[in-house]
C-alpha cells in the first residue's frame, strides 16, 4: 500500500490578505524554488473565488472547500485557510 501523506505538503494561507490567491502562488514559488514572477497568473486558474470564499464566507456549516490544478500540482483550500499541494505531474 502506497502512502501518499508523505507527497502532501500542508501550508496555511492568511485569509484577510488581499489577495489570498497571491499566497498560494508563493507558496507553490517555494515549493518549486522559483520567483513568484516565473509562474503563471493565478487569476486564469481561480478566477478570484478564493478572494470570495474568504470575503464573503457562508456559513461555518458550509465548510467551502476549493480544488484546482496550477503549475503541476492539485491545490486544494479549505475555507480555514488550510491548503495542500499534491505534486501532479
Amino acid at each position: 500500500m502506497v502512502n501518499h501523506d508523505e507527497e502532501i505538503v500542508r501550508r496555511e494561507l492568511d485569509k484577510d490578505r488581499d489577495s489570498p490567491a497571491m499566497g498560494v502562488a508563493e507558496n507553490l514559488a517555494e515549493l518549486e524554488g522559483k520567483s513568484i514572477e516565473e509562474l503563471e497568473t493565478t487569476w486564469d486558474c481561480v478566477d478570484g473565488v478564493l478572494d470570495h470564499i474568504f470575503s464573503n464566507p457562508p456559513s461555518p456549516e458550509a465548510q467551502l472547500t476549493i480544488t484546482f490544478t496550477y503549475e503541476g500540482y492539485r491545490i486544494t483550500v479549505e475555507q480555514n485557510g488550510r491548503a495542500e499541494f499534491v505534486k501532479v505531474t
